[in-house]
């Protein structure tokens, strides 16, 4: 009696509009799982085309593009005698859906559109995409005449139903529903579906995996069932990193997983699992008899069997255990793996890094050493994709990397850029740094350029601007800082475009940024400074997870000298120096330290805080550190500053997203850029909360002084202080 099935998943690195790649990878991965053994192929989320297709889905060229590819799919060899499962936009009745095309031997035999759309964080789905609205419903599509040519089919099944083989029953979730609290995989299971399949399109934040395994697990724990779960990987075209970790569970217990980050632009992922083993658990657990009264799913029957006759002996896989990257390990892989895809795929022939000896651009530096080391060990383990790449970008088809630090001195330039306000400390921090990594390290003094374009500024106004040091204004101040910076990010530009060239090499640097998400939320970074770069691995991370991850550089990779660039303090270094000595430090001049700015920043974002309601919160988590009103001074203080500057988030230079609370102005962090500043009527509550508190402890003090019962009505009385308090000390008396 056949009951075992193999079944494969796999995580693609797809590019959007990459119709010939994304191709190439689909096929690749179907052959793959038929060479295990694999019956059934399930890929990511809108793999034909790419997930980050943005407005293009608007476009008809790319659903016609999209039936090409689906067409060289069904034709092919590859495709043959295996369930593919492939993700693409539809339009059906007029109406755009997101859907998997299920086909097999050249028949397409359901599109299943997505039920419950992605429409939050970096999703916008509805903008493209509607949702089928008809549970367990299922009609007919006309397939394109170029479809027919191939299957003989002039109608499919459309909608939500499910796959019967002659062995089991196969059901389809699309990625955000399985985050849904009313997932299909639920209702699914009481129908007696036995085998959930969910493509993804799931990005990388920090801290996110467990959640997503906790989720696939979850779905089998209730209900039994085996789950197969299918992600993109890399960087498709913008921000996002999709992490990978393709997996497949049974009855609660994961047993087959894919790397969460890879150079890999293929990897398969295939598990032997026995159907009794489904049967038997629901068999104990599940009643559906009794407990689903919903319309049962139709079934699209196919004479087609997962499993074989003689199957007794084919061993089945056991559960594993997955260990999770730390939040430091996802820093060093998941930037890193992001910043090769965009390299490899911008033509460019390496990076370059405006390097201040900071914890920043050193964290900057770092990634791309771990990004090194990354295609060293891939070269290493035989992979031929990362090994022509490598060989195209730096122009040598004869090269072979073998040592990161050799392989960086050949992508990665790093520049000091020093003026007269640069201390010793920093230059040789940055020195010792680029020295240990293996950068191509530049020392460029700016002065000459900074006194060139005061220079100007003089001859036409017969002004010469000074530091508030030297008894300058706040304004010459802050305009002084903002050319020093400002000139460095035009250098780093003409030293990006021409270092290659006149070195005799092909090529430009892409340029890259060190502002983190901390800087980003208050504005704490000048405009169209060297925060204004191509790229950004770091704009994501808050500031106290960059330390960490430093600090885990130092272990990891042997880098010494980030030891003296953590125990500095954070400096801008544009004003003047004191004897040699920094004065300015980032913290400062914020008026709040890192630490509270990511506090903050979640309250802000995931908490959905405004001015009033960050300060009722804050006045409990730092009640042990701060008085009512000096958290209300706080509060206050970041939202000027945030809406002041909130105007730099239009202009900022794309970063890695890595983190819930980013402040990313693209999609991810929808606000307004002109606000009225003062923010009067927020601001009046939080100050009458802190009269209020104010209140309450001069009374509390009173009754443990010298209380009795006349004052106390006086005191009530007097300041209007709440009812519910006086009540509660009288009854606590």
């Amino acid at each position: 009696m056949g009951r075992k099935v193999t079944l494969a998943t796999c995580s693609l690195n797809q590019w959007a509009l990459d119709f010939e790649g994304n191709l190439t990878r689909i096929l690749k991965s179907i052959e793959i799982a038929k060479q295990r053994g694999a019956k059934y192929r399930l890929g990511p989320e809108l793999e034909i085309c790419g997930y980050g297709c943005a407005d293009h889905f608007y476009e008809s060229d790319t659903l016609l593009h999209c039936f090409q590819v689906l067409k060289s799919l069904l034709e092919s060899p590859l495709t043959q005698d295996i369930i593919c499962d492939v993700g693409m936009p539809v339009m059906h009745h007029n109406v755009r859906y997101n859907c998997r095309v299920i086909f097999l031997n050249k028949k397409i035999l359901l599109i299943r559109p997505k039920m419950l759309l992605a429409n939050y964080g970096n999703n916008r789905e509805f903008r493209w995409f509607s949702p089928w609205s008809r549970p367990r419903h299922v009609e007919e599509y006309f397939l394109p005449r170029m479809i027919q040519d191939v299957t003989g089919q002039t109608t499919v099944a459309f909608g939500d139903g499910v796959l019967s083989t002659k062995d089991t029953c196969i059901g389809s979730e699309i990625c955000a529903e399985l985050w849904n609290p009313r997932s299909p995989h639920v209702d699914m299971g009481l129908d007696g579906i036995e085998i959930f399949t969910n493509s993804s399109a799931s990005y990388h934040e920090l801290r996110k995996a467990d959640h997503r395994v906790n989720l696939v697990k979850s779905a089998t724990t209730k209900s039994g069932g085996i789950y197969l779960f299918a992600n993109q990987k890399g960087c498709d075209g913008d921000r996002l990193y999709y992490d990978g970790c393709a997996m497949i569970a049974i009855n609660g217990d994961i047993v087959a997983r894919g790397a969460q980050f890879s150079l890999k632009d293929v990897e398969v992922v295939t598990a032997t699992l026995d159907l009794e083993d489904v049967r038997s658990y629901r068999g104990e657990r599940c009643h559906p008899h009794m407990e689903y009264e919903h319309k049962p799913y139709q079934r699209i029957k196919t004479d087609f069997s997962l499993s074989d006759c003689d199957d007794r002996y084919l061993p089945t896989h056991q559960p594993v255990e997955w260990i999770f990257h730390t939040p430091e390990e996802e820093i060093s892989l998941g930037p890193a793996c992001w910043l090769w895809d965009y390299l490899r795929r911008s033509g460019q022939a390496g990076f370059l890094l405006p390097l201040s000896g900071g914890v920043d651009s050193s964290s900057t530096a770092c990634i791309v050493y771990s990004m090194c080391v990354q295609i060293c060990r891939a070269v290493k383990d035989g992979n031929s994709q990362v090994l022509e790449d490598v060989q195209r970008v730096v122009s040598d088809s004869s090269y072979r990397p073998e040592d990161p630090r050799e392989l960086c001195g050949r992508l990665f330039t790093t520049c000091y850029m020093a003026s007269e306000n640069s201390s010793e400390d920093t230059r040789n921090r940055a020195k010792d740094l680029a020295a240990q990594i293996g950068s191509n390290h530049l020392n460029i003094n700016i002065d000459m350029a900074v006194k060139g374009m005061l220079g100007i500024f003089s001859m036409v106004t017969g002004k010469w601007p000074q530091f508030r040091a030297n008894g300058g204004s706040a304004r010459e101040n802050l305009a002084l800082q903002n050319v020093q910076a400002r000139i460095r990010m035009i250098l780093a530009y003409l030293f990006a475009q021409l270092y290659l060239w006149a070195q005799g090499k092909p090529g430009g640097l892409l340029v890259l940024g060190s502002a983190n998400v901390d800087e980003s939320l208050t504005g704490y970074f000048t405009k169209y400074d060297c925060s204004s770069a191509d790229i950004n691995p770091i704009g994501g991370v808050s500031k106290m997870d960059l330390k960490c991850f430093l600090q885990y550089c130092v272990k990891r990779f042997h880098l010494a000298a980030l030891i003296s660039i953590l125990d500095a303090p954070p400096t801008a270094e544009l004003e003047p120096l004191t004897d040699g000595k920094i004065v300015q430090t980032d913290e400062a001049d914020m008026g709040m330290t890192y630490s509270e700015l990511s506090v903050i920043g979640r309250l802000r974002k995931i908490s959905k805080c405004g001015p009033y309601s960050m300060f009722c919160k804050l006045i409990h988590s730092w009640k042990e550190t701060f008085s009512p009103s000096q958290v209300a001074t706080k509060v206050k203080h970041f939202f000027r500053m945030y809406s002041i500057n909130r105007h730099k988030m239009t202009t900022v230079t794309p970063s890695y997203h890595a983190e819930n609370y980013s402040p990313d102005d693209n999609r991810f962090d929808l606000r307004p850029f002109l606000y009225n500043t003062q923010w009067r009527w927020q601001f009046r509550c939080t100050i009458n909360e802190v009269s209020s508190s104010t209140e309450q402890c001069d009374f509390i003090r009173l009754y443990y002084t010298s209380f009795n019962i006349e004052t106390l009505h006086k005191y009530c009385t007097h300041t209007h202080t709440h009812t519910h308090i006086y009540i509660y000390i009288y009854i606590y008396i």
